[in-house]
């Protein structure tokens, strides 16, 4: 009888194993579908990329330190010192 109970055993086990086999790799096509109509989505919202925003927010952030560095420079340069936005502008 023990021999029986055990074999019992076994394929409940084996049957455990394979489900949870078959649950993973159902999980890692349902991740991939996913993540291809995501993508698909995002594509045709017309979003940048993260790195893409990054790279042009460093680029915006040396454009101002360069224009208030070269303001600094021609008011220097004119020997006066900045009165109002105006001036900057202007």
């Amino acid at each position: 009888m023990a021999s029986g109970s055990n074999r019992i055993l076994d394929e409940f086990a084996k049957l455990m194993t394979d489900a949870a086999g078959t649950a993973q790799s159902v999980r890692q096509e349902f991740e991939t579908a996913f993540r291809s109509q995501a993508e698909r989505v995002m594509n045709t919202m017309d979003v940048v990329k993260r790195e893409e925003f990054e790279a042009v927010r460093d680029m915006a952030i040396k454009a101002r330190d360069e224009n208030e560095r070269l303001l600094k420079r021609i008011e220097a340069l004119e020997g006066r010192a900045p009165t109002s936005t105006a001036d900057k502008i202007g």
